[in-house]
């Protein structure tokens, strides 16, 4: 079955959809983004991830699209004419098409809007939390303002890029402080040897997951002991667990950091348990 697309106004084919060669997205990777876990054909924390969206959308001074309401039914729409019981739904709003030009367009445009849809294979994922991941440290060389959620990604693609040729799954910023921010496309976690799950605060550092969001109130609920802190790489690799978040690996534990098994070698009990249970916590829409 083909997929389809949702493109300014247009479900179209996959393969027929399009933007302008001169949308400001293309051009200066102008715009920012959302992904949603689909679950039984439903978007996961849509509400959370709208909130998100609309605080990017202000920080780079682009309008909103549309209403809010009318983005869900777009996304719902799309999930449901690709048939996704399982996987992702993405929406990326850019600040249009104009003259390419570094500035504003002095003229207001009309925001470009994309949504797609995936499945994903939910036993893979599953087998793959069994076994837990390995992560690989690279230098942090973002802009600052990684607490939006944009479009220019260009330094995570070469972060994951290098894990996947070091034979790793994710790969974790380290500041010029020695302290680890988060993970190319996932939040990253510790859990210290006497059971504190400890997180960087959500500054301008790094991206506020929602995943993240969620997988706190999951852990004030079962009273498992939260640090929000930064933590460096030493500090990980004497750690008991440590495991990423997002909202295409929900809770990923990782058994490796830079070749160096951490705790046993087997993903630990406390990200198993916040896996089985952050979805009770989750809203569905």
């Amino acid at each position: 079955m083909s997929r389809i697309a949702y493109v300014n106004g247009q479900y179209r084919d996959l393969r027929d959809a399009s933007v302008n060669v001169e949308d400001r997205g293309y051009q200066f990777a102008d715009g920012v983004y959302e992904v949603c876990e689909v679950r039984g054909r439903r978007l996961v924390d849509f509400p959370r991830h709208m909130a998100r969206l609309q605080r990017s959308l202000r920080e780079l001074r682009i309008a909103e699209p549309m209403p809010l309401s009318a983005l869900g039914i777009v996304m719902h729409e799309v999930v449901r004419r690709n048939r996704v019981t399982y996987g992702l739904v993405y929406l990326q709003v850019t600040r249009g098409v104009a003259r390419r030009d570094h500035a504003f367009p002095p003229n207001p445009v009309k925001p470009s809007v994309v949504v797609t849809a995936r499945a994903l294979n939910y036993e893979k994922n599953q087998q793959t939390a069994a076994k837990g991941i390995k992560v690989v440290t690279v230098p942090e060389n973002r802009w600052p303002r990684v607490d939006i959620k944009s479009v220019s990604l260009l330094p995570n693609v070469l972060a994951k890029q290098e894990a996947r040729e070091r034979g790793a799954y994710e790969a974790w910023y380290v500041g010029s402080d020695g302290f680890i921010t988060e993970g190319a496309s996932s939040n990253a976690w510790i859990v210290t040897n006497d059971g504190r799950v400890v997180t960087r605060s959500a500054d301008h550092g790094i991206l506020a997951g929602i995943t993240r969001a969620v997988l706190m109130e999951v852990m004030e609920a079962l009273q498992i002991r939260l640090e929000e802190r930064p933590f460096t790489l030493a500090e990980a690799h004497e750690a008991a667990e440590a495991f990423v978040t997002s909202a295409s690996q929900i809770v990923m534990p990782v058994v490796a950091i830079d070749g160096q098994t951490v705790g046993n070698g087997q993903p630990g009990g406390i990200a198993r348990r916040l896996r089985e249970e952050f979805h009770r916590f989750s809203a569905f829409s």
